[in-house]
């Protein structure tokens, strides 16, 4: 499990940023959530698989909008109440994403775009890893500037069957 994987599919848009990099083993069920949490409004897409009893996450992203997001260390903060984690239990080192200064692990990352706005991607350790984790969230850039257009959609893609 070395290698990024190489027949990655795009991921569409969410809340102004374009996922162009989702990895092709990843669960074609595709759902989009919008939730509000202590101040921060956050939309979710999430990339799941069906399993012998019922489904499971693959990947996850977040975009995350609050004014408690200022700084890398708020948003790290903010993510363990959020995730329900004790800070003292995440193993982070220091990543730089275009968009912004950022912190990734083995599982998870995340970066703040600008002040008050952040993504956080997370996937699951035991059918991904850390070679995936970095090109895919590398490939999570905010949209060009200016008002969505109408064909901006915020749906998920539709499922890319290989054949």
């Amino acid at each position: 499990m070395g290698a990024p994987d190489s027949h990655a599919r795009d991921g569409g848009s969410l809340d102004g940023f374009r996922i162009s990099f989702v990895p092709a083993s990843v669960g074609d069920l595709v759902s989009d959530f919008a939730s509000e949490w202590e101040d921060v409004t956050v939309s979710t897409r999430v990339w799941e698989r069906q399993v012998e009893d019922g489904h499971r996450v693959d990947l996850r992203v977040h975009v995350l909008r609050g004014d408690r997001l200022g700084n890398l260390a708020e948003l790290r903060d903010f993510l363990a109440e959020y995730h329900e984690r004790d800070p003292a239990d995440e193993a982070f080192t220091e990543f730089q994403h275009g968009e912004g200064p950022g912190l990734i692990g083995t599982a998870e990352a995340f970066w703040l775009t600008t002040p008050g706005v952040a993504v956080d991607l997370l996937l699951d350790p035991e059918r991904l890893t850390v070679d995936t984790l970095r090109p895919t969230a590398l490939g999570i850039t905010a949209a060009a500037a200016g008002p969505a257009s109408p064909s901006d959609s915020d749906e998920p893609p539709a499922p890319n069957k290989e054949t």
